[in-house]
């Protein structure tokens, strides 16, 4: 008597959507074997991150965000226990930057800044000074109890452009994972959290975008189980007398940024990754690293205006 034994293969396969969101291009990859399946769960990973993007946005005038906004100087705000949470994450952060970090950016007099080829000179010192006298991390205030925000002072305004696609990203990847998918990447315009392996079995492989060719990549990192995000000077900047200058401002001193072209942050976490690259940026190059070599499971990538790389300790560039 012949038994015949039925062998099945597993084919798994990379399934990727892109879809514009947050005023970005979140392209959402996951591993799967059956298609159908992978493109529903992308589909709810998209509802979550549009979810966030009501949640966060300053462009909807019932927004919390907004709500917040106009009652600055006026009155507590309740939120949703959500929001309440990001911005009291975002507080932290900014006590761990000095205030390099600060959600109170909104509060910029943008009069000042348009970044094109019309600006010949930047500020002076004084002026630039007095477009960000209403940024201060300080006058957010926060009642745990009646889940409220307050903003002191009137015309403060706050915002979530650099924390808000990292937390989507990393919001999308749990929703992904509480449906099964066990490996995949949420790319939020380069801010990304991946996990798991690619079908081959091998990590993922990101590139790391040259500053001088934003569409190329300098070097590379296998990661798995890892977000990165990178701030850069690259996509909008202003020369003047020979000098770079960045369209990231210094919230202490209204002025431009200069000597870096990029940082990049590896980190357990998305939200955390794309919050600490802009602020590493202002700090500088000694106090940005000295910082990230102090925070456990952080990691960093400078290139300043010389294109001469600086990393944290425990980095392995390809």
């Amino acid at each position: 008597m012949v038994l015949e034994t039925e062998i099945c293969l597993t084919i798994m396969t990379a399934y990727r959507k892109v879809i514009k969101l947050m005023g970005n291009r979140f392209e959402i990859t996951v591993v799967s074997e059956d298609e159908a399946d992978a493109y529903e769960k992308i589909d709810k990973a998209i509802a979550e991150i549009s979810r966030i993007e009501k949640l966060l946005t300053t462009f909807s005038e019932d927004s919390q965000t907004n709500l917040i906004n106009r009652n600055a100087g006026i009155k507590p705000v309740k939120v949703d226990k959500e929001m309440f949470d990001i911005i009291n994450r975002s507080i932290r952060i900014s006590e761990i930057t000095q205030g390099a970090f600060d959600i109170s950016y909104g509060s910029i007099d943008k009069r000042l800044w348009n970044f094109d080829k019309n600006m010949t000179e930047l500020p002076d010192p004084v002026t630039a000074k007095k477009s960000v006298h209403l940024i201060n991390y300080r006058n957010i205030l926060l009642n745990e109890k009646k889940c409220t925000i307050y903003l002191k002072e009137k015309g403060m305004r706050i915002g979530f452009g650099g924390i808000g696609k990292g937390y989507a990203a990393e919001r999308a990847k749990i929703i992904l994972q509480q449906t099964g998918v066990e490996s995949g990447i949420v790319n939020a315009s380069g801010d990304l959290c991946a996990w798991g392996l690619q079908p081959d079995g091998k990590e993922w492989t990101i590139g790391i975008a040259d500053p001088n060719a934003a569409r190329t990549s300098f070097s590379y990192l296998s990661v798995s189980n890892a977000a990165i995000a990178t701030s850069g000077n690259y996509e909008k900047f202003i020369t003047i007398n020979g000098e770079r200058y960045s369209h990231t401002i210094d919230p202490k001193t209204g002025l431009p940024v200069t000597g870096i072209k990029s940082v990049t942050i590896i980190s357990p976490n998305a939200e955390i990754a794309d919050a600490m690259a802009t602020p590493v940026m202002i700090m500088g190059i000694k106090v940005g690293l000295d910082l990230v070599n102090q925070l456990k499971g952080i990691e960093c990538i400078i290139v300043d205006d010389n294109d001469k790389i600086y990393t944290s300790k425990n980095i392995n560039l390809h």
